[in-house]
């Protein structure tokens, strides 16, 4: 069986997708996989790449020697080779794909349409899935409606006069991931004027209560063979004075998440931890998460909030499951053997048996 991993993409956490592609691709590699490695550029091309390449080769756009791909939909879909005077293309034959494609159409449910009408097996969520978990409004409306606590949120428009809830604000694009595009802001009149401001807020803009004292709290899980809960982490930001877990913290070290800096297993009370465990479990039951997916919450000594989920997480998440200790290999070995037991979606034209055809009449009679 021959894998890919896919990575990259339109997106503004292209950088950290190659990272955690790489990773992936390498340990793979390092395990005897036989696996393409297939770049998404940030134009929306496809190139497959060289197993062994590193990051910086991305630099400058496409590495030297990639090869083009196209992706075909439909009955024989999937990632092709641009064939030449001599060559002829070939499809490429892949049992199933890690997606390490970070925020964007990444991550959103536009690829994995894409890639059920391509027929591929993928990793992660569903079309679905992925749709609610980039949508912070949608997400926090489900867990408020299940009764999972979580903070008061609001859209925010140009034209909004007031707000439920007293300043100051969190401005968060509705439809973004990780901490890009966030900003603090002392009050309303603030936060309109950031919305032409701020690119990122342009598709949406979620607003909530800033709360100095509740901190961050993360937990991964991953749903094959069983339901599996990681270690509970508590990200530490770079900078004392910082107002929000930031981009830089989470990201800028050289291997992604796996590098940033974090008190892992998180000093908690026994009770805090098990309610973690379980408002998880029930995130998991409600957003269909498939694959590895990361729920971050807020918290002080008192109170826990759900923030958010990230279902394409960092590095897949794989530094979080250190009690007991799982293999990066056995991670991803899991991640392909759902995607191809379990595959995400296949459509059914049941039921369209051509009766309302026979009934129809001439269509001209229908415009009458």
């Amino acid at each position: 069986m021959t894998s890919g991993v896919l990575f990259g993409g339109p997106s503004p956490e292209h950088d950290i997708s190659i990272l955690t592609g790489l990773q992936a691709l390498r340990e793979l590699d390092r395990v005897d996989q036989r696996t393409h490695g297939i770049y998404w550029t940030k134009t929306g091309s496809f190139y497959s790449v060289a197993n062994g390449v590193e990051a910086e080769a991305f630099l400058d756009g496409v590495p030297k020697g990639s090869s083009e791909l196209s992706l075909r939909l439909g009955d024989g879909g999937g990632f092709f080779t641009s064939g030449g005077r001599v060559a002829r293309e070939r499809r490429l034959d892949l049992d199933a794909l890690v997606l390490a494609t970070h925020g964007g159409p990444g991550e959103d449910g536009t690829l994995q349409g894409a890639l059920d009408l391509a027929g591929l097996n993928y990793t992660g969520p569903t079309v679905a899935g992925a749709a609610l978990g980039m949508d912070k409004w949608s997400f926090g409306s489900l867990m408020a409606q299940a009764g999972l606590a979580t903070l008061p949120r609001a859209l925010l428009a140009s034209d909004t006069t007031s707000l439920p809830f007293e300043g100051p604000y969190i401005l968060k694009p509705r439809f973004g991931g990780s901490s890009i595009g966030i900003d603090v802001v002392a009050d309303l009149a603030t936060a309109r004027a950031r919305l032409g401001a701020n690119p990122h807020l342009v598709n949406g803009c979620v607003v909530e209560p800033y709360r100095e004292d509740l901190t961050d709290l993360q937990i991964a899980l991953r749903t094959f063979p069983v339901l599996n809960l990681s270690a509970i982490e508590r990200p530490l930001r770079r900078s004392s004075g910082a107002e929000i877990l930031n981009y830089r913290d989470k990201y800028v070290g050289g291997e992604g998440m796996v590098s940033a800096p974090r008190e892992l297993p998180a000093l908690l009370s026994g009770e805090q931890g098990e309610e973690i465990a379980r408002y998880a479990c029930r995130v998991a039951e409600i957003c269909l998460v498939r694959g590895v997916a990361r729920i971050d919450f807020l918290a002080n000594d008192t109170e826990l909030y759900v923030n958010e989920i990230n279902t394409i997480p960092g590095s897949l998440a794989k530094y979080l499951f250190v009690e007991p200790p799982l293999a990066f290999a056995t991670l991803l070995g899991d991640l392909l053997a759902e995607a191809r037991e379990r595959p995400a979606h296949r459509y059914s034209a049941a039921g369209a048996d051509g009766l309302v055809l026979r009934s129809a009449g001439t269509i001209a009679a229908k415009l009458a």
